[in-house]
């Protein structure tokens, strides 16, 4: 047998074991504690000092992978209720092991064609989908951390200035970018909604020393949504970048029902928008748009004379900071055409009408209120008593394996979070979750 036979042949028996693996791990799942039991340290305890000197088996890997699930917390369970979701479905799973298979590094379109021109392929469906304007430029990052650190890099290349202006609502992947990049961040006030005000972002422009603006549609506490046309206007009179995180919420134009929180978008610079989120793609794939390619392309493009070649087209590694490049956009297009536009739509509808029913449950229990508009699919609310009363349902919800929610702060208040996304989270699913707050909150 040659090599190459070898490896077929390996794949062949430890590709069936990894798939049953996985396979029986989602037929089990919901039966696991969405939240992972483990101590800190724990699980490097249990494992080897040092790596072994001859080679094991797959088999031994999977066999060590099951006595690990105490460490695992389970992102694909329906009751993961705490963080935008990241559930994938089988066919996205499938694309994964190809996409490695391939392990392609896309460093230039020679390096694979097929990375490059398939990831522009699924930039374009991606605008269609979500409404978007078709002649805008799109690429794949990791996450929408880097999409920011981008679009703000680009931002200050071209201006030559040094601030960013965003709300208090903004992700802190804006103040983290900034701090990378040398930047100040001018924190922007909001009203009652927790939406950027475009008055006090009207004094922050001022003085001209803004180099972009950072607005959010679908906030990460509350999924609050920024003014972005008046913002828009503002900074066309300013002339200054316009930067749309939408990394959450983006997603959900795919369905007409939710673009009116679009308004405003096409008018953006850069906007980033998170398949890996509410469009069911695995982890990792973060998609940047612009309106403005040359200024991304001149701020990133560095060529030495090893990557120098024949070919007249364009490498995506032109457009962002990273030059070895995954296989990302088969992921993508696998789940854009397994489900489809309407399958798409229909699971983001779902979400978002079962977030309504249970702001609605809440409203309707004396002892608990609601804190902040719900237009997507998270709810943020608190039981009427102390900040530690409400600290302590988090937990004891968390603690119990029923489900696993989240909190975060609003004027001052520790507030409960319910993030609803996966694609298999049901009606019972999160009237269990529900119930097991009203039971945690009863204990006091």
């Amino acid at each position: 047998m040659t090599d190459a036979t070898n490896w077929a042949d390996q794949l062949r028996e430890d590709g069936a074991r990894a798939l049953e693996w996985a396979a029986r791990y989602l037929e089990t799942l919901e039966a696991r504690p969405v939240l992972a039991t483990s101590v800190p340290g724990a699980i490097r305890a249990r494992l080897p000092t040092h790596p072994p000197d001859d080679p094991e088996s797959f088999q031994a890997v999977l066999d060590d992978l099951d006595g690990l699930h105490d460490g695992i917390t389970h992102w694909q369970h329906p009751r993961f209720l705490a963080y935008f979701a990241t559930s994938s479905p089988p066919q996205a799973v499938a694309a994964e092991i190809i996409a490695a298979t391939l392990n392609q590094v896309a460093i230039l379109w020679r390096t694979s064609p097929v990375s490059t021109e398939l990831e522009s392929v699924c930039a374009t469906w991606l605008l269609d989908l979500l409404g978007l304007p078709a002649t805008w430029h799109g690429h794949i990052e990791d996450t929408a951390s880097t999409s920011t650190l981008a679009a703000l890099a680009a931002a200050r290349s071209d201006s030559g200035k040094y601030v960013v202006a965003c709300s208090s609502q903004a992700h802190s992947s804006v103040h983290k970018a900034a701090r990378l990049l040398d930047m100040q961040v001018r924190p922007v006030d909001v009203d009652d909604a927790f939406r950027m005000r475009p008055d006090a972002l009207s004094g922050e422009l001022a003085d001209g020393k803004v180099a972009a603006v950072v607005a959010t549609v679908g906030t990460t506490s509350t999924t609050s949504v920024d003014p972005v046309s008046q913002i828009a206007d503002l900074c066309a009179q300013s002339g200054t970048w316009l930067h749309v995180d939408a990394a959450y919420a983006g997603s959900s134009w795919v369905s007409p029902r939710m673009r009116w929180s679009a308004a405003g978008v096409e008018r953006a610079d850069s906007l980033v928008v998170n398949p890996h989120k509410w469009m069911f793609v695995p982890m990792d794939c973060s998609v940047l748009f612009t309106s403005r390619p040359d200024v991304l392309r001149a701020a990133f493009t560095e060529t030495p004379e090893y990557l120098r070649t024949p070919e007249d087209v364009e490498s995506l590694s032109e457009y962002g900071p990273a030059l070895g490049r995954r296989f990302r956009s088969l992921k993508l297009w696998t789940v854009m055409r397994c489900l489809g536009r309407s399958g798409i739509q229909a699971t983001i509808d779902r979400a978002v009408d079962l977030a309504q029913e249970l702001a609605g449950w809440i409203e309707a229990d004396p002892d608990f209120e609601i804190c902040a508009p719900h237009p997507f699919s998270t709810v943020c609310f608190r039981a009427l008593a102390s900040d530690e009363t409400n600290a302590r349902i988090v937990e004891r919800v968390n603690a119990s394996g029923e489900a696993f929610i989240s909190h975060t702060k609003l004027n001052e208040r520790y507030v409960l979070r319910v993030a609803i996304g996966h694609m298999r989270t049901s009606r019972d699913d999160v009237l269990r979750a529900w119930q097991a707050i009203r039971t945690a909150a009863a204990e006091g």
